[in-house]
């Protein structure tokens, strides 16, 4: 008997202690929970401590009160020209409505499935009315602000309040790279030959006139130069007839030793002449007007 008692004590004592620890949880700094009885939401904790609830018939859902990111794979959207662009984009939430984000999604992983396909559908919305400049500029910050906002709003009757939605990376798929890169190099080698052929036409241009104007500058200098050997060619023959017509004899003798001079000069060793040659008449007679 008394064995029975001390056994039904222990069960008795066992059943307290569950019932105990089953009506009572701790909420976490950081952390909202939402008591669930029967499946319907009553009520959601914010404070942090040890708290109560019925046993059996209700449970406890938390929920990080925290920023959560999410970053989805990359996805190829096209653009307002027609180019695909690979995009990855990044996203920061956190729970706002405890009671909207269960009746709504109920998970984390649902969250942010469902968070993923409305910045997904954003995404391909605003940059399917962009051109691929347009993400090169200014206007790049522009666009990703109306992303942010449609999917805030969007997110906003799930419970979720969206704080940031940013492009961390936008680069072009692999093959169009490569297609806008041969593009690209073929319009640069294109560009090159024009330049190199319209440098060769201002190079023979510069060459034709350079060449003319040398001609032009010879032209004249072979015309000065002629004016002013005239010039001098006159003005010595001034002053040869100014000294003949000082003493007509000395001239006439200094002629001819100029004529000596350059005869025998050029003449070798011998020279051959008749008695009676004019050459030899001043070595005969001397100069005019001499004395004998």
């Amino acid at each position: 008997m008394d064995k029975r008692l001390r056994g039904i004590g222990l069960l008795g004592a066992i059943a307290a202690f569950w019932l105990l620890s089953s009506s009572l949880y701790t909420l976490p700094e950081g952390q909202n929970a939402l008591v669930v009885r029967l499946g319907a939401p009553i009520d959601v904790d914010q404070q942090p401590g040890l708290k109560f609830k019925l046993p059996v018939i209700d449970s406890v859902q938390y929920y990080d009160t925290r920023l959560q990111t999410l970053a989805p794979p990359p996805e190829q959207v096209i653009l307002g020209d027609e180019k695909r662009l690979e995009v990855e984009t990044y996203t920061r939430y956190r729970i706002a409505s405890p009671l909207r984000f269960y009746q709504s999604l109920r998970t984390v992983d649902q969250a942010n499935i469902q968070l993923a396909q409305l910045v997904s559908s954003s995404l391909r919305r605003e940059l399917g009315k962009v051109m691929i400049h347009s993400l090169l500029s200014g206007e790049r910050g522009g666009i990703v602000e109306q992303i942010q906002r449609e999917v805030t709003e969007r997110a906003r009757p799930l419970g979720i309040e969206v704080t940031e939605v940013r492009l961390h990376r936008a680069d072009l798929p692999l093959e169009t790279s490569q297609a806008i890169y041969d593009r690209m190099k073929s319009a640069r080698q294109q560009e090159a030959k024009q330049l190199r052929a319209q440098g060769a036409e201002w190079a023979q241009q510069i060459q034709a006139k350079a060449d003319s104007e040398r001609t032009v500058i010879l032209s004249e200098a072979q015309r000065q130069s002629a004016i002013i050997r005239g010039e001098a060619d006159a003005e010595a023959n001034r002053i040869l007839a100014h000294a003949f017509s000082k003493d007509p004899k000395f001239y006439k003798f200094y002629r001819s030793l100029q004529t000596y001079r350059q005869a025998l000069a050029d003449s070798g060793a011998t020279l051959v002449l008749t008695p009676d040659s004019a050459l030899l008449h001043d070595f005969k007679t001397g100069p005019a007007g001499a004395k004998p």
